[in-house]
């Protein structure tokens, strides 16, 4: 069995297609059962996040684990593989740990340091062990990835730069209107995204109105941050009061239309308003952008910032390819090219990566120790047979022979075939955790016969190649 990420992100994929990604906790549910059912994913975890959608899996053929996984991800956006074929990732074994710790540490992230992908990915393997999706494979991986994501941020800087995609928006909206301080600002959702944004807000002095779909979710949220709760039905008039708009609600169509804000706007004696969408899918309409005096923030603008900070910083081409760090934001300049308050310094960064690599060599050799666990047991259970119908030849050989003798004898034989086999097995668990150690249980299994079939290696000299499969293969994906 063998590791494998297959996914798209802000990193590969414009924010348009991310929308058809999108994946509500029943939609998760769902890709995680179909995943596991098929021919090759045995473990399967689903990271559905604003900025990306991906899928880690325990597969048994590396190509046959691409096409499933691919064709999975294919239906929930609509499309087809070969569609979505260049904008899909793959990494394999090592590449994908590596890739997913870098991910729970933040380092993927579309603001690099931020701590909230930790906690979505948390939520994401308890779903997924929920639904009998995880198992010994994806267990320590996970758990791993978790640990990693909390080290990083414990131990080097990173936290500097650690802001949301809130905390970005916001000075997006204080360059427009200045500080939010005792500004009134209307925050339209209520879950783990709209708490974050009510509280950021309160922190900066804003006087937070909350309204969300259940009114319960509401009140929860505003009275934690000294705020107060509306229904959604006073949504326009609310609107027309306030100075910022965040949304970012889990509805699949829009919530906030144009007619709405430009019945708002007429009342506000031409006041700006400044209109964060954070949710994906979109809930404000596009045509609330090209209203007189509304400023629209949404994740379409700030990919576009970090591609043209990435163009000034190293080439837009670092965004796909570039090393990790070419990625990161300068000292003097976040998003855009704005001054950043919070830099993320190479030596954090260098740290990080330093971390995420040491971290990635160790469960290496714990998952290539474990794979050879079973040649160990199948080798020492073979030799145990062996023992066990030779003494039983013996006995009828030696009809006579005393209990005594006979256990000493019995004791003798087992000592001498423990110690033959010791080197060997010893030294084959230590052999794993260097590269190309499982050869050394393929030849343990050819010498001695014991018939456990050997995963065959992928071919990873082209792995667009295993994403781009033909669509009359595998068909049109419907939306899941």
């Amino acid at each position: 069995m063998s590791l494998l990420a297959v996914g798209v992100s802000h990193q590969t994929a414009p924010v348009a297609l991310l929308e058809q990604f999108a994946m509500g906790a029943d939609e998760t549910v769902k890709a995680l059962h179909e995943l596991v059912g098929t021919e090759h994913v045995s473990e399967a975890i689903v990271l559905a996040t604003c900025n990306r959608v991906e899928v880690f899996a325990e597969v048994d053929r590396f190509h046959g684990g691409v096409t499933e996984v691919s064709r999975v991800l294919a239906r929930q956006a609509g499309a087809t593989v070969e569609e979505l074929s260049p904008y899909v990732t793959v990494h394999y074994e090592d590449q994908a740990v590596t890739h997913l710790f870098t991910v729970a540490a933040g380092l993927d992230s579309m603001v690099v340091g931020e701590t909230q992908v930790l906690g979505q990915l948390r939520a994401a393997y308890a779903l997924a062990r929920e639904e009998g999706a995880v198992g010994r494979a994806l267990h320590p991986v996970a758990q791993r990835a978790l640990r990693v994501g909390k080290r990083v941020h414990s131990e080097t800087g990173i936290d500097r730069a650690g802001a949301s995609l809130v905390s970005v928006s916001l000075e997006r909206a204080e360059d427009r209107i200045g500080s939010l301080d005792g500004r009134p600002v209307l925050v339209v959702g209520a879950g783990s995204m709209g708490a974050l944004a009510a509280t950021t807000l309160a922190r900066r002095g804003a006087a937070v109105t909350v309204i969300s779909r259940t009114p319960a979710h509401a009140q929860r949220v505003a009275t934690s941050v000294e705020g107060r709760a509306a229904e959604l039905a006073d949504l326009p008039a609310e609107l027309a009061a306030a100075d910022v708009l965040v949304t970012c609600t889990g509805a699949r169509g829009l919530v906030v239309g144009t007619e709405v804000v430009a019945h708002a706007m007429a009342d506000r004696a031409h006041r700006p308003l400044v209109v964060i969408d954070l949710a994906l899918p979109r809930d404000v309409d596009p045509g609330v952008a090209g209203l007189p005096g509304v400023h629209v923030v949404d994740l379409a603008l700030l990919q576009g910032e970090r591609v043209g900070a990435l163009a000034q910083g190293g080439g837009a081409g670092a965004l796909l390819h570039g090393d990790p760090a070419d990625a990161l934001l300068s000292p003097e300049r976040s998003l855009g090219g704005h001054p950043s308050a919070s830099p993320v310094a190479a030596d954090d960064v260098a740290a990080a990566h330093a971390l995420i690599e040491a971290e990635t060599a160790l469960l290496r050799a714990e998952r290539q120790a474990a794979a050879v666990a079973p040649t160990v047991s199948a080798l020492r259970s073979q030799a145990a047979d062996v023992v066990d119908a030779e003494l039983l030849r013996l006995s009828a050989r030696l009809p006579d022979l005393d209990t005594r003798a006979r256990d000493e004898v019995a004791r003798t034989v087992r000592r001498v075939v423990d110690k033959l086999l010791h080197e060997p097995t010893v030294r084959v668990k230590e052999l794993a955790s260097a590269p190309g150690g499982v050869d050394y249980a393929d030849a343990l299994r050819a010498l001695f016969g014991l018939g456990i079939d050997a995963e065959v290696a992928p071919d990873r000299s082209n792995l667009a190649e295993a994403v781009a499969v033909d669509p009359d293969d595998l068909g049109a994906g419907g939306g899941a």
